[in-house]
């Protein structure tokens, strides 16, 4: 393997046959580069999928209430129906086994102003589990505590947009802001990458301090909860019905009212987009592989020609005293050397062709394509036992074809 001569020889036949070096390669390169932009391509799109459930937890289980549309249990149709604080209870009660965070929630717009700086912007009442539920980050300060909700204190985290507008300058942590006429003490500044400014205009205060600023009302507009990560989306989706079962059992809604009680599960997103990546990475993989195997076949093809070419010579190095595996040795030898060369080649084509595309084509919903140093060195590794069998195949046969017969072929 190591023998100079030998490189020098394989060398020399490469310069020599330019022509049938770069068939040799140009199958090699073209089906590792395909493999790794089809594959990226797939990863873009899958990232950009993911993304579109990033918004909110993507184990979210939210409840929501409305009005009545169908007559049922004695009460009519049209009826508002209202969700409490024991709802939010009940709701927990169901299997606490199967909850994560969850929280209460009561929204409701208000003015808020600070100095000479003021606006109307939407209050959340809730607790501090809102911060998992809404996959938000702290940016400053802290979020509202069990202490908080328990004292119904006046504190208020904020998004950066409303520190933005408000808070011009310096830390807002301590700072204290008007909110319907009642001081409220910043304790801490949120951002939310999901829901992009929309979300970060937002205000949340302990839903306790809320109520108790609405004189005293326990009502609340939805319940929010993230299910146990450990359960499939089947089980979150029957944990889902029950929980809509029940409710509506509470509130005298008829099993087949789709308005007065709404519940949005994740888990049917998760479920279906599940699918879809799977049905995704099949279609993806059995093209690439399709690929790989249109390499390998022309590998095959064109080392059948390159023996059969060099059949007379191999009948030359016969005569003067060759032996079968030297033969063989260095016919292999040169296939890989051209295999792992072009492999190179159409890795390094690829990989560049991924970062000149980059987020170009997010509009078409790619994100970010990319391929695993892991998938490309094992479809190189492939691409490179593909030669070496194609290169041992037709050289084991012209080995064994006699001196005399190997000179006569034309």
């Amino acid at each position: 393997m190591f023998d100079l001569d030998r490189w020098q020889e394989i060398f020399a036949s490469i310069r020599s046959n330019v022509l049938r070096t770069v068939l040799s390669g140009f199958t090699v390169a073209l089906g590792l580069y395909i493999f790794i932009v089809l594959f990226g391509i797939g990863s873009g799109l899958k990232n950009a999928f993911t993304e579109g459930f990033a918004r909110d937890a993507q184990n979210l289980i939210a409840i929501f209430s409305g009005k009545t549309t169908v007559a049922y249990g004695g009460l009519q149709a049209d009826r508002q129906v209202v969700f409490k604080n024991e709802d939010f209870d009940e709701v927990i009660g169901i299997d606490p086994e199967k909850v994560e965070y969850s929280a209460p929630k009561y929204s409701t717009g208000m003015m808020v102003k600070y100095g000479r700086e003021s606006g109307s912007y939407q209050i959340s009442g809730t607790t501090g589990d809102e911060k998992f539920i809404e996959n938000r980050q702290l940016v400053d300060g802290r979020y509202i505590s069990p202490g908080d909700l328990q004292r119904r204190q006046n504190v208020a985290v904020i998004g950066r947009m409303v520190q933005r507008d408000l808070i011009k300058d310096g830390s807002p942590i301590g700072r204290d802001l008007e909110i319907n006429g009642t001081m409220f003490k910043v304790i801490g500044v949120f951002s939310d990458e999901g829901g992009g400014d929309f979300e970060e205009r937002m205000i949340t205060i302990p839903i306790t301090t809320l109520q108790q600023m609405k004189k005293g009302s326990d009502t609340v507009n939805s319940i929010q909860l993230t299910y146990n990560q450990d359960l499939t989306p089947e089980q979150a989706i029957t944990f889902g019905e029950e929980i809509e079962k029940q409710v509506k059992a509470r509130h005298r809604v008829s099993p087949d009212d789709e308005n007065a009680v709404r519940v949005r599960n994740n888990a049917e997103n998760t479920k279906n987009s599940f699918q879809f990546l799977f049905i995704l990475t099949l279609v993806v993989g059995f093209i690439g592989m399709g690929t790989l195997l249109a390499g390998i076949i022309g590998i095959s093809n064109i080392m059948v020609y390159i023996v059969k070419e060099r059949t007379q010579e191999i009948g030359v190095r016969k005569a003067i005293g060759a032996k079968p595996n030297s033969i063989i040795a260095l016919i292999i030898q040169e296939s890989i050397v051209i295999t792992v060369i072009s492999g190179f080649i159409g890795v390094g084509l690829g990989v560049l062709t991924l970062e000149l595309i980059g987020d170009s084509l997010e509009a078409y919903f790619i994100k970010d394509p990319s391929v695993g140093w892991g998938l490309i060195i094992v479809a190189f590794v492939c691409l490179i036992l593909a030669g070496l069998i194609a290169g041992f195949v037709p050289s084991y046969r012209a080995s064994k074809i006699k001196p005399i017969e190997a000179l006569r072929a034309e």
